[in-house]
């Protein structure tokens, strides 16, 4: 028997029994004859699983659907000293268990600047003013009738993801080092809609969008990305946005840093410059070797991880395997993932799984053999801009170990004889 058959030890008898098909063994008793003595049970059904014995939960045991107890360890994870508090921290999607492309509601990773807001959406409005023909206020009911609703794949990926690896490997785990991001259905109206109907004037080069949480979280976006592709969003995954993801209302700004994406979105005022609010001086801006800072970094580049195998992924059986990631970019779609097993010496294409969309996440299996070696796994991802992943040398040549921001360099993962595996750098 293969130390990967799945079922060693499972006679054909014991299979016929737990399927109901052999005979007298399918009720658990052997065969009795006239004056024997009473039919003992059959040891092989006594020891079958409850669960085949039992009825189960009825169909309404879980109002609202929720995952098997077996999987209580996949959820979202803090690390708690990145920040003074929670209500100004961000919890990690734990990528490493996941697999397809659409990132489940309750796993969408959370990042809050002033803690969640909870709000009624029968009292929440959204203005919009400044250099607009007609100042516009739209209640939640009339933000859902107006015309043009689109469900639209993107990936929300926060600026300081990977931040803790600018000066090294830090975090032990791909949900730590690459879990702030998500991908859903984003269900809602282009902003330009909204924008026509209060009439932009001649002036008008950037828009204001300003959340209704404690922080009141505020964004300066170029007007021409506002007009393009952004959308006032109020249902991901085809039902309403979750509280810790903007409910009742937020905005979607596709490809572009998740600090954007203002939540609880309460107010849009159009103006001819940059506020230079808080989120966009002090933070969220990219500091060099040499002092000076890049401002106005909005795009995610290309970008992509290997989530198994990986430190809170690693390998458990010899032979066969699959490697699984995910690949992403802000500036279109991408076109081709590289694997390496041993550390950057040889590449493989991976195979793309599904349309690569653009602004969204990609899935990428490869098919390998594992005899027990020690791999050094990377994945390198390009787009169809031909822009390609760089590794993390090349990107601290250009701009030194200062930024917590946009560190889009390779990862890799050391993978162990025994299959544990190690957030490590190769030089």
């Amino acid at each position: 028997m293969s130390d990967r058959d799945p079922s060693p030890g499972l006679s054909r008898r014991r299979f016929l029994g737990a399927a109901g098909l052999a005979g007298t063994a399918a009720i658990g008793l052997r065969p009795a004859t006239a004056g024997a003595a009473p039919a003992v049970p059959d040891p092989d059904i006594v020891n079958l699983p409850d669960w085949t014995r039992y009825l189960g939960a009825g169909v309404n045991a879980h109002p609202y659907g929720v995952p098997s107890p077996f999987e209580k360890d996949v959820v979202r994870r803090e690390v708690t000293w990145l920040t003074a508090s929670s209500e100004s921290s961000v919890s990690f999607t734990p990528l490493y268990a996941l697999d397809g492309t659409i990132t489940p509601n309750g796993l969408c990773f959370v990042r809050h600047h002033g803690g969640e807001a909870e709000i009624d959406p029968a009292r929440h409005r959204l203005m919009i003013h400044g250099l607009v023909e007609k100042p516009l206020v739209f209640t939640m009911d009339e933000i859902k009738r107006m015309p043009g609703r689109v469900n639209r794949t993107y990936f929300l990926e926060c600026a300081a993801n990977s931040g803790m690896e600018w000066r090294g490997a830090q975090l032990n785990g791909c949900q730590f080092t690459h879990g702030m991001i998500h991908n859903v259905v984003y269900t809602g109206v282009p902003l330009r809609s909204f924008l026509e109907a209060a009439g932009v004037r001649p002036t008008a080069k950037w828009v204001l969008a300003e959340g209704a949480d404690a922080a009141a979280m505020t964004r300066s976006i170029p007007l021409q990305k506002a007009l393009d592709d952004c959308l006032v969003a109020f249902a991901m995954n085809g039902e309403a946005l979750r509280p810790e993801q903007g409910y009742p209302v937020r905005l979607v700004v596709p490809g572009w840093e998740g600090n954007m994406w203002v939540k609880w979105l309460r107010r849009l005022e159009l103006g001819d410059e940059p506020w230079e609010q808080r989120e966009e001086t002090s933070k969220y801006t990219d500091l060099l070797a040499d002092g000076r800072s890049r401002r106005f970094t909005f795009v995610m580049d290309a970008k992509s991880v290997v989530t198994s195998p990986s430190p809170q992924a690693p390998l458990r059986f010899k032979g066969p395997n699959v490697l699984s990631g995910v690949a992403w970019s802000g500036r279109g779609r991408i076109t081709r993932v590289d694997v390496t097993l041993d550390g950057g010496r040889n590449w493989r294409t991976a195979r793309i799984e599904g349309a690569a969309e653009a602004q969204a996440m990609t899935r990428f299996y490869v098919d390998f053999d594992w005899a027990g070696e020690e791999l050094l796994v990377q994945s390198r991802a390009m787009d169809d801009t031909g822009y390609v992943q760089p590794t993390k040398a090349e990107l601290r040549a250009v701009r030194g170990e200062n930024s917590i921001y946009h560190n889009n360099g390779i990862q890799t993962w050391l993978v162990r004889p025994n299959g544990e595996a190690e957030n490590v750098e190769v030089s």
